[in-house]
């Protein structure tokens, strides 16, 4: 079985001085840091998702501060590619499959888990692996918004933590 790590959005606006800070977003990067080690430690692919917006301006417009991937996320994943995204769903017009060529499970984490992490786990596109949401290595605006997506995707997929991911 082939694994890749997907990290969706780990983006400046969801952090402290952002545009939309979510609930424990430092700790879930310095989580997503660590994964990312992990699956790099097992020659596992990792992936690397940025939302850009069409809009010249607003969130996630492109070039502003607040839709750059974060440094130390970027320092973690090496030469993981980067797929660059318009809309909440990670594979949709994007070139995501691609890189996952040969990949039968597909981990995914990220910002927000609510949105951009269960429209791609639950993508038709998805379909075609064993999708395991992890669910602390997410973040949502708030505790309960988070642990209310994670209980309704835990209905379709698997959702689990990263300890029982890499021991």
């Amino acid at each position: 079985m082939r694994r890749a790590l997907l990290v969706i959005d780990i983006q400046n606006a969801y952090f402290e001085g952002g545009a939309l800070p979510l609930y424990q977003a430092e700790e879930v990067e310095t989580r997503i840091v660590a994964a990312i080690a992990q699956a790099r430690k097992a020659g596992e692919r990792v992936v690397l998702v940025q939302h850009v917006s069409n809009a010249p301006t607003g969130l996630f417009a492109d070039g502003a501060s607040g839709t750059a991937i974060r440094p130390v996320i970027l320092a973690a994943a090496g030469e993981a590619p980067v797929v660059v995204k318009q809309v909440a769903d990670a594979f949709q017009d994007t070139d995501l499959a691609g890189y996952l060529e040969g990949v039968t499970e597909l981990l995914i984490c990220g910002m927000m888990t609510q949105n951009c992490v269960v429209f791609t786990a639950m993508s038709r596109s998805a379909e075609a692996f064993d999708v395991t949401v992890i669910g602390d290595l997410c973040a949502a605006p708030t505790e309960a918004v988070h642990k209310i997506a994670l209980n309704a995707l835990a209905s379709k997929l698997r959702v689990a933590a990263s300890g029982d991911i890499w021991r």
